[in-house]
């Protein structure tokens, strides 16, 4: 089952600085059909404009993924961690016990960026931030594993059953991607047109994948991915 929400059906707010698009319920978007994803509960699409961000601000048991578009973002936080990523990176926080951060675009351009939360297998674990480059080029043609919480995958760190994946198709190219039974995939092109075992997807529309032991995904346009595997 293959459930496309288009970008233009999603909620959100623009509040000047911020212009914010959620695929599911978030603040003062409400749907009781989007509340989540599994464990993957948020996935905001977010605009922010220069020189402006969210002030610090806390969270706990949550898994939050930072995958920036354009631009870059510094984030700052309680644990005494600053850090700048710039566009194609990734950072992770782990809420746990709790943590206070912020984020902000500093440079002199917009910048964008989605933002995922994945709920935390475990409540109270030990808070941690971390940010990791990842060309491109080592992507291509492939998912590659962003973030994930298998050591194993050789990844940034999440404390959930999850993997975030991320991968760059030119036109015509072709991906696959074996998902176990009992496990939901979320895949969002943050550039390019794309099908999804024959379901087209444009730009920054997503796709709730479940009880699709295969995604086969074959790029109409240069095509750049993002996508969470979770229970």
């Amino acid at each position: 089952m293959i459930d496309v929400r288009p970008f233009a059906s999603l909620g959100g707010a623009n509040h000047g600085w911020l212009n914010a698009k959620h695929h599911f319920s978030f603040a003062n978007y409400y749907d009781p059909a989007r509340m989540g994803w599994g464990r993957l509960r948020v996935w905001n699409d977010d605009e922010i404009a220069a020189r402006s961000g969210f002030p610090p601000h806390p969270h706990a048991d949550m898994e939050i993924i930072t995958y920036v578009r354009t631009g870059a973002i510094t984030h700052e936080d309680s644990m005494g961690n600053k850090g700048r990523t710039g566009a194609g990176d990734v950072q992770v926080m782990s809420a746990g016990t709790g943590v206070r951060h912020s984020e902000v675009n500093l440079e002199n351009e917009t910048t964008t960026l989605f933002q995922i939360w994945i709920e935390a297998d475990k409540r109270g674990a030990t808070p941690a931030w971390g940010a990791q480059t990842f060309p491109k080029s080592d992507r291509s043609g492939q998912f590659s594993v962003l973030a994930s919480g298998d050591p194993d995958d050789g990844a940034l760190t999440i404390n959930a059953d999850a993997r975030v994946l991320g991968a760059t198709l030119g036109a015509g190219e072709t991906l696959r991607y074996s998902l176990p039974a009992g496990r939901r995939a979320y895949l969002v092109p943050a550039v390019g047109s794309v099908a999804v075992n024959g379901v087209v997807l444009n730009a920054r529309d997503g796709a709730a994948i479940v009880d699709e032991a295969e995604i086969v995904v074959t790029a109409g346009s240069d095509a750049e991915l993002v996508m969470v595997d979770s229970l």
